[in-house]
């Protein structure tokens, strides 16, 4: 069931466990609880990034998520069970941003300490940097690498031009590659990954590892009108951009292969995800034990044609 992530040699299941949460909207005994039950469940990569949650009151200047990740890797014993995915780049403060080589070799000791280990499986550059060359944190991660440091790298929130600028330097300069990419891609946003960079990771093999898989919860179904939007810190930017005509039309969508497939509605946009091309393994992100385990089924289910088309009739 692990697919292939790239040409890195790394394999994952077929979900991806989001650490955005952790150290956010879950403290860290449930963190630890969806921890055990996303590798309970046969789930082998967990992703998060130096930035999380840096954004939340009282978690300035970041590294929540990472530092729960690390006592969980310490107390369970799970480092070779699992693949570490973080990322450097995003904005923490103004002395913490970019993908300058000498901020990333730094940063990435900050990571190692946080995590609890001597190395990363999926070092990503968390956004693009137009400020350096596009082969400077190639640079950065070629030390990384040859230190031990970093097994592989991936790129999220890079525009399919800035891709292949990449990839182009790396064939040139003989640098690692990016293995990953690591955009925004469900149901509801389609356009930017199928216009271009869906047929460019088939073509260059590079693995598919997109995030808000469930568009921040909206599509699970729990946002169907604005009082639902109460139910949790995330539900505001939720209303704003999924909780019109469009984002109806999905939910019904998303109702009636459900119920098709004896399944909920965020099995159902997972499965979609992970059926479609360029994707190697959507990630997703949970709040309990108990929607990990609903996550996991996802990973057991086939839509068909018919279920397909129904759900993107709704573009």
């Amino acid at each position: 069931m692990l697919r292939p992530l790239g040409r890195s040699g790394l394999s994952t299941f077929p979900l991806v466990l989001g650490g955005n949460v952790f150290g956010w909207t879950i403290d860290e005994a449930m963190s630890f609880a969806v921890l055990d039950a996303f590798v309970a469940g046969g789930g082998n990569m967990i992703d998060t990034a130096d930035v999380y949650s840096a954004w939340a009151p009282g978690n300035a200047g970041g590294g929540q998520s990472e530092t729960i990740i690390g006592k969980w890797l310490k107390q369970r014993g799970r480092r070779d069970d699992v693949l570490i995915a973080t990322k450097v780049g995003y904005e923490i403060d103004a002395e913490h941003r970019g993908l300058g080589k000498a901020y990333i070799i730094r940063s990435v000791e900050d990571s190692l300490r946080r995590l609890q280990t001597d190395y990363i499986d999926l070092y990503q550059s968390h956004k693009d940097d137009a400020s350096v060359p596009v082969s400077e944190p190639l640079e950065a991660y070629a030390q990384l690498i040859q230190q031990g440091k970093v097994r592989a790298i991936g790129a999220s929130n890079f525009t399919a031009a800035r891709l292949r600028e990449a990839l182009q330097a790396s064939r040139q300069h003989g640098l690692p590659r990016y293995e990953t990419l690591q955009n925004q891609y469900n149901l509801y946003d389609r356009h930017d990954f199928e216009q271009e960079l869906a047929a460019m990771l088939t073509q260059e093999n590079i693995g598919g590892i997109p995030y808000y898989g469930l568009a921040a919860g909206f599509l699970t179904g729990k946002y169907r009108q604005a009082e639902d939007l109460k139910k949790s810190a995330r539900g505001a930017g939720v209303g704003q951009k999924y909780l019109n005509e469009k984002g109806q039309r999905l939910l019904h969508g998303l109702d009636a292969v459900a119920d098709h497939q004896g399944a909920t509605p965020a099995q159902v946009a997972l499965a979609w995800l992970m059926q479609a091309p360029g994707v190697t393994a959507p990630i997703a992100s949970a709040t309990s034990a108990g929607q990990v385990e609903e996550l996991l089924e996802a990973t057991e289910m086939r839509l068909t044609a018919d279920d397909i088309r129904t759900l993107q009739a709704a573009e």
